[in-house]
């Protein structure tokens, strides 16, 4: 599901669709596969790492001049070599997908009558086996492949090879992003630029809803009603490309789906470490860490739901009383100083003129312990502070943060562990359980991103709307008061937050038919009362938006809608229930026209105070 590489070219593509698969691997993924067209389709598919893969391609002696190849995290179905990409139909089309396709089921009961057999319980194999019924007929590939995204509804990015046609490589994308590499006599397509690298900087971005037929010399690019259309060739340089928007139509937009890798590069050090250890935050940091009793979280805006959604963190996995202060009111107070206390300042670009007066004050008054977590390397906050981690994040442009929270998220919890482990809390077994966890939030993030088509529609219920509430409970409502922060940042909608048991010590007399109530509800230990809230709610006649997760047994009714992430993530499901809400203020600020990247009134780096 999370990455894609195929190519055709006059000489052996498998290095390259090896190649590219490898640096796709920080997308987060728990399969593999590859299929070559060489006479006939030969396929090599494995649970885990891409160096399976290869294994398996070097014993086979697989080589071909075009290939298709895939880098899966489950959504439908489970872990098997079976539900791995690429998914053949009849042994005359492969395909593989990114993507979800709501209306699989529906599409497998008609192909099922029209007698074909699944190998897998993937959405995608319906991909595959209504591009092979259209073909029997139509005889086109790129005819088979247009008539056969017609049924589908949800999100794709596909690539599709055929056994009749051997010098032709098809694609097409709707919701999930798609690139093509020009190179000398080849091409190659990709879901993420990284994946080109080593072969082209040359690379077109496809649309919403475009084709592409494409051999060794050519390349023609359709509309989804195959009317021939031109894209831009771009000259990628990937150290500023950060400043470019690429497909996207905002750099909000681009930003929210630049977070698997903003995530991915924040975690590889845990990761390849295979442990939290003190040497993530610094050489002093065991020497600062010792004798912790407590923790301050200074931080502004966006940083600061950040760090009211770390406080549930470090008390329950950690054991660590944490309190939380607004930078702007900090300082104006008096408090009582704690030179075991660890002072934790969250700023994405490190310059927040609160955040550092803030620091600045509790430094002054005895403070010893400073840890600043933010995004900007030599940024003042960094220089201030004892111990600093850097999110990794790169360049965020958009005003409303999106890629910042979410690696400010992971950064706090991989201190939580830190500390706990420090204490002695959490033992191998625990530990070990947490690194998957990070290991699988990546894979998780681009779950997340593929419900934006829902999302989308969802929108227009708010854009004629004037207020809005959200509902979260537990470590969830930090991420109720985020979203409706975004909500009320680029869409101009008046959003407030609330806990949901607060609902009836006075917000419930807001609630109307023109109050749109969003409701953060995964299914943890405290849904059944997120759905006894929700209840008081549509008794009064109020239109409920819920996120939930696969498993909370949410039916969908008159006055509440639903929409489901795959799977429920524990300890990290804050982070993965961030993207749906970042969407949803996204698409409404487009259907009201506002400047999504530059709301009114509003500056990215708050250098004032």
């Amino acid at each position: 599901m999370c990455g894609i590489v195929a190519g055709i070219s006059n000489k052996n593509v498998l290095p390259t669709l090896i190649e590219g698969l490898e640096r796709l691997e920080y997308r987060g993924y728990d399969s593999a596969g590859i299929a070559i067209l060489n006479g006939t389709i030969r396929r090599i598919r494995s649970i885990g790492r891409v160096n399976s893969i290869k294994t398996k391609a070097k014993k086979n002696k697989l080589e071909g001049f075009l290939g298709i190849g895939h880098t899966r995290w489950a959504t439908h179905g489970g872990v098997t070599e079976d539900n791995a990409h690429p998914h053949v139909s009849n042994n005359q089309i492969a395909v593989v997908h990114n993507g979800i396709i709501e209306n699989h089921e529906s599409q497998c009961s008609r192909l099922k009558k029209l007698g074909y057999k699944f190998d897998s319980e993937t959405d995608t194999e319906v991909i595959a086996h209504l591009i092979h019924y259209y073909y029997q007929s139509k005889k086109n590939l790129l005819k088979a492949t247009q008539l056969a995204t017609k049924d589908l509804v949800g999100a794709y990015a596909i690539a599709v090879i055929s056994v009749d046609n051997k010098d032709e490589l098809i694609c097409a994308r709707l919701g999930c992003p798609l690139i093509i590499g020009q190179g000398e006599s080849e091409y190659f397509i990709a879901s993420d630029i990284s994946a080109l690298l080593g072969v082209t900087r040359k690379i077109i971005y496809l649309e919403d809803g475009d084709l592409a037929k494409i051999s060794k010399t050519s390349l023609d690019i359709f509309t989804s009603k195959l009317k021939k259309v031109t894209r831009k060739i771009n000259h990628s340089k990937v150290k500023i490309s950060s400043m470019d928007l690429g497909p996207h139509a905002h750099f909000m937009q681009k930003e929210i789906y630049e977070q698997p890798r903003a995530l991915g590069d924040t975690i590889e050090a845990v990761i390849d470490n295979n442990k939290f250890d003190y040497s993530l935050f610094g050489n002093k940091a065991k020497n600062i860490f010792k004798n912790i009793d407590s923790v301050l979280i200074l931080a502004a805006g966006t940083s600061y739901y950040a760090g009211l959604t770390a406080k549930y963190w470090f008390e329950d996995i950690a054991q660590i009383p944490t309190s939380i202060e607004i930078s702007s009111e900090y300082r104006y107070r008096k408090s009582v100083p704690n030179k075991n206390q660890l002072v934790i300042t969250i700023s994405q670009s490190g310059e927040t003129l609160d955040t550092i007066e803030a620091l600045k004050h509790a430094k002054k008054i005895g403070h010893k312990k400073t840890l600043a977590i933010c995004n900007v390397q030599e940024s003042a906050i960094a220089r201030a502070s004892n111990l600093v981690f850097y999110t990794r994040a790169g360049i965020e442009i958009g005003v409303a943060s999106t890629k910042a929270f979410t690696t400010q998220l992971v950064s706090l919890f991989i201190l939580t562990v830190t500390l706990a482990k420090n204490k002695k809390l959490i033992n191998k077994k625990i530990e070990k359980k947490y690194l998957e966890d990070l290991r699988c939030l990546v894979g998780g993030i681009q779950s997340a991103l593929n419900l934006e088509p829902q999302i989308k529609q969802w929108a227009k219920h708010f854009s004629n709307k004037e207020h809005a509430l959200f509902l979260g409970r537990g470590i969830h409502y930090p991420i109720a008061l985020e979203g409706a922060l975004k909500l009320k940042e680029i869409s101009y909608v008046h959003a407030e937050a609330y806990p949901a048991g607060e609902l009836k010590h006075g917000p419930l007399a807001l609630v109307d038919k023109n109050m749109p109530v969003v409701v953060i509800a995964p299914n943890d230990l405290l849904l059944e009362k997120v759905k006894s809230n929700m209840q008081e709610v549509k008794a009064r006649g109020g239109i409920l938006f819920v996120f939930a997760d696969a498993d909370s047994h949410f039916i969908e009714s008159k006055g509440i809608k639903v929409i489901r992430a795959p799977r429920h993530t524990g300890v990290l499901s804050p982070i993965i229930h961030s993207i749906p809400i970042q969407l949803l203020a996204y698409h409404v600020a487009l259907r009201k026209g506002t400047d999504v990247d530059k709301p009114r009134n509003l500056a990215k780096s708050v250098t004032v105070e």
